[in-house]
């Protein structure tokens, strides 16, 4: 039997911010590491009965990715919101 690993996806300033519940333990790494404290904990709970993270309860999103880099379960990925041309 195959597991599917869905992410829930939030657009969040400058980035668009997937998160996948199958793979957060819940360290909080990210929570600490990000510069702009937009990410803090979720109502939603994760594999192992932790509670996951979300964004969108600092400043917005500025999309540096650091929350991507020191996940250890690689359960985070940013991708930066492009520009519409004018």
């Amino acid at each position: 039997m195959a597991v599917e690993f869905k992410a829930v996806v939030k657009e969040d300033g400058k980035g668009i911010f997937h998160l996948f519940p199958g793979l957060c333990k819940g360290c909080g790494l990210c929570i600490e590491k990000c510069p702009v404290d937009t990410i803090a904990w979720s109502k939603e709970l994760g594999v192992f009965g932790t509670p996951t993270v979300e964004p969108g309860h600092g400043k917005p999103c500025i999309a540096c990715k650091m929350c991507q880099l020191v996940c250890p379960d690689c359960a985070i990925v940013i991708e930066k919101v492009k520009k519409e041309d004018k």
